[in-house]
């Protein structure tokens, strides 16, 4: 009999680096090449398959006496074929719960290093697809706001609590097109404001919403949280700097800039890449070198590796470092209106659905419906 292994078992494995299994993804080729597991092996298997002499021979390669877990998209497919391999002879075969979908929904937490003796920032990442959130918070007042939360809002309630702080309000940078905002859903939930920059009143919003000026401050405890205007990657973003952190959302990220087009189409790609060139350099670039960035996403390789941490590890980098690496921002306006528009990647999935919902026009009918949308790693980065 085949056995299970849920989502989470299967990264704590993976982090320790066991190799003692092999995982296969029964998806198609596409989809396996666009996004996996780190070190999935492909061997695509259909729902109403039985196990060919090639697919079987392929397995028994790969594994080499190893124990076999199968993942596919929801978990039906790979279930049907850990039951091929067990019926097959195949004595050490379980199939990850959820599939792909689970993976998609596992969450990491880092904690960020700050220079004071008060303030509490904890990093929350969505593992599968990249995108990061923050609890910021005042040990001394017992406050605290939430700042890019995703739809997953129970983590950030239970990760206050452990630390003994009331969520007084809940921030987002920006209209997101890559997930499902939590941020309206748990401002409600709890009866606290929700913000957004002023600009978001220019995007015809059908959802509450306290705008914030370029400038404008919030205060936790002792702490002001600083609103930055930083329009490129949408009309409306800001980052937020308190201490010596900056949180950036999708305007600077720790190897790229936030791509102009998704709110502006292409015809409008180049006025955001304008508009980018400006927030980098007459705002986010003239901040102090020692401020954290601590952005919005990382970026997440095909094959599931992040591209500057390892899940768990804090995705965060002093700005002067940032400012080091990427050549991009050195780039005069004109080549680098150039660069952003000619180099225009592949959108994310559902963009134009997830921005509507995250505006208030749109809505899902359930959880799996917005799983369904949310599938795959985020794609905000030029």
């Amino acid at each position: 009999m085949f056995g299970t292994i849920t989502a989470r078992d299967l990264a704590a494995r993976l982090d320790r680096g066991d190799e003692s299994y092999v995982l296969i993804d029964t998806r198609p080729a596409e989809s396996y090449d666009s996004w996996r597991v780190t070190g999935a092996e492909n061997v695509p298997f259909g729902p109403a398959e039985g196990l060919s002499d090639d697919q079987r021979d392929r397995i028994t390669e790969l594994a080499d006496g190893d124990e076999v877990l199968t993942i596919c998209g929801k978990g039906a497919t790979s279930t049907r074929l850990a039951s091929e391999l067990d019926a097959d002879g195949f004595s050490d075969v379980s199939v990850v719960t959820g599939g792909m979908r689970a993976w998609n929904e596992l969450y990491e937490t880092a904690t960020v290093e700050t220079a004071s003796d008060d303030l509490i920032v904890r990093q929350f990442q969505r593992r599968a697809k990249g995108c990061l959130s923050y609890l910021v918070g005042s040990e001394r007042a017992g406050e605290a706001i939430v700042v890019d939360p995703t739809r997953h809002t129970d983590q950030y309630i239970t990760t206050a609590a452990e630390h003994g702080l009331q969520i007084t309000g809940v921030l987002d940078t920006h209209v997101h097109a890559d997930h499902i905002s939590g941020g309206r859903e748990l401002a409600t939930r709890l009866d606290v404001p929700y913000y957004l920059g002023e600009k978001a009143t220019e995007r015809d919003l059908a959802v509450d919403f306290e705008p914030l000026s370029d400038g404008e401050t919030l205060s936790i405890g002792n702490n002001e949280i600083e609103t930055l205007a930083t329009p490129g990657h949408t009309t409306e973003m800001v980052a937020y700097r308190v201490d010596d952190v900056v949180l950036t959302g999708d305007s600077l990220f720790l190897d790229s800039v936030g791509r102009t087009e998704l709110e502006f189409g292409e015809e409008g790609a180049e006025a955001g890449a304008r508009m980018q060139y400006e927030t980098l350099h007459d705002t986010l670039l003239e901040l102090p070198d020692e401020l954290i960035v601590l952005p919005g996403h990382v970026t997440v390789h095909d094959d599931g590796t992040y591209a500057t941490a390892e899940p768990g590890e804090l995705v965060g980098a002093k700005l002067g470092d940032v400012h080091a690496r990427l050549d991009l921002v050195d780039l005069d306006e004109d080549a680098f209106v150039e660069r952003m528009i000619d180099n225009i990647p592949e959108k994310p999935d559902n963009y134009e659905t997830i921005i509507a919902i995250n505006r208030g026009v749109a809505s899902t009918e359930n959880d799996t419906e917005a799983t369904t949308l949310e599938t795959g790693a985020n794609n905000c980065a030029a």
